[in-house]
């Protein structure tokens, strides 16, 4: 959770336009898409730029992870009700992100942004990645299940292995459950932690235009100005696929519970806003823990789903991950055929509950589900970093409206929603609850 001090800072005035990260990273690309058109050599040996970056953001995704998840398990003091929600919530989760991943590649295949790039990675150097590669030896259901299990608690830190992170975050968060008041000093310890890291990332988060430019300029400067045709391509495609998820899955969802999703828009408009602009849903965790209380969800709830939700309930970044690894496919001339995909589905139902809502998060999921399946060229990310935060735009929000509503969901499921008040507040008949 961010500091009342974030908070503020994400919400407060506007800055200056050219302040803006998101305005640094598009005027970013800018300079490597022309450093690599007119000077291609140069523009190619800008890789390690990204590589640079990539690497930065990796180094913190397991104990955000870990922090996230064993804060949002510890916040309920009943275990029975932590239980038996948290099995609710896990089943409704992997229920619609399975949905939110067929719907990724069921899209990606039918539009066929990456055809005809005929992307060549012989040369790239993929030396950075053989840790996960060794991991894809035993593909074997068994020893898949036996490596979620860590060798050591600090080897899953150190090894960057998300399941083995997420094993350990639950094992940990039922534990402070039941040490009750000797476990919050502990608790309050791993809240502070997880405020640290938040602030770590934000500053890794500015050189996202270094990164960026150095993607782009490499990507442009080794295949040419034609390849943004087909960057462009996926991602006006994935931004279809993220209105089809929300308006075709979603909108049922909301109906069947007898809440209008678009009032519910409404409602978190501003959030929306914040998250559009920001591309991390993590700026507004903590306005919505309040909104969806005051919409009429029991606290109890509230505090384990959203949290929870952040690792495990990524709908954006489910077909974001499925969206981009089938281009990846394309572009490379890599075979993909139906069994290969059912494949890549299985690894993304695992791979995709360890990237919680910073930005940056879902790109490092990405490549190691690459490394994780074995098929598909690990260094083909370097083609989508320079779209990658514009593709953020469009999946951090979806992401945040995915868990407004599994929080409506699992409140009315568990019979702790006022629906009354749910009604007063989307009908603008409250009073808005400060925030």
């Amino acid at each position: 959770m961010v500091s009342k001090r974030g908070e503020a800072k994400a919400i407060g005035a506007p800055k200056p336009w050219y302040k803006k990260l998101w305005v640094q990273v598009l005027l970013a690309m800018v300079v490597g898409i022309l450093l690599g058109h007119f000077y291609p050599q140069t523009g190619t040996a800008m890789q390690p730029l990204g590589d640079a970056f990539i690497k930065a953001i990796r180094v913190l995704i397991a104990p955000i992870i870990f922090c996230t998840v064993v804060h949002g398990i510890a916040r309920m003091a009943d275990v029975a009700k932590v239980g038996r929600v948290a099995i609710k919530t896990l089943i409704y989760f992997e229920v619609i992100t399975t949905i939110a991943l067929v719907i990724g590649l069921v899209v990606v295949n039918l539009w066929q942004p990456g055809v005809g790039m005929n992307v060549d990675l012989a040369k790239v150097d993929t030396s950075t990645v053989k840790n996960y590669i060794a991991q894809t030896q035993n593909t074997d259901v068994v020893s898949f299940l036996m490596n979620i299990i860590p060798s050591t608690f600090m080897g899953a830190f150190a090894e960057g292995q998300v399941l083995q992170v997420l094993f350990l975050a639950v094992l940990c968060g039922f534990a402070l459950v039941w040490l009750g008041e000797r476990g919050k000093p502990v608790l309050a310890l791993i809240d502070a932690t997880s405020q640290m890291l938040f602030v770590v990332v934000a500053i890794i988060m500015w050189a996202a235009p270094l990164g960026a430019f150095g993607a782009m300029a490499f990507t442009v400067g080794k295949f040419g100005a034609g390849s943004l045709v087909s960057l462009g391509k996926l991602l006006g495609g994935f931004y279809v696929t993220c209105l089809i998820f929300v308006f075709g899955v979603l909108w049922p969802i909301s109906h069947w519970c007898g809440f209008s999703l678009f009032k519910l828009l409404r409602y978190i408009r501003d959030e929306l806003l914040i998250v559009f602009a920001t591309t991390s849903s993590e700026t507004v965790l903590p306005r919505m823990l309040v909104k969806l209380k005051h919409l009429g969800c029991e606290e109890s709830v509230v505090g384990l789903v959203i949290p929870t939700g952040y690792s495990f309930n990524l709908d954006g970044t489910c077909l974001y991950l499925a969206s981009t690894a089938v281009f990846l496919a394309q572009a490379t001339n890599t075979p993909l055929d139906l069994w290969h995909q059912v494949g890549l589905l299985a690894v993304l139902l695992l791979t995709s509950k360890g990237a919680a809502g910073i930005a940056g998060a879902a790109f490092v999921v990405l490549a190691a589900t690459l490394a994780s399946t074995g098929t598909i060229p690990v260094a083909s990310v370097a083609l989508v970093l320079g779209i990658h935060r514009l593709m953020s735009e469009g999946l951090t929000p979806t992401n945040l409206v995915g868990n407004a509503v599994a929080t409506i969901v699992m409140a009315k499921w568990e019979g702790a929603l006022d629906v009354a008040q749910m009604n007063r507040v989307l009908n603008g008949e409250a009073e808005p609850n400060a925030v």
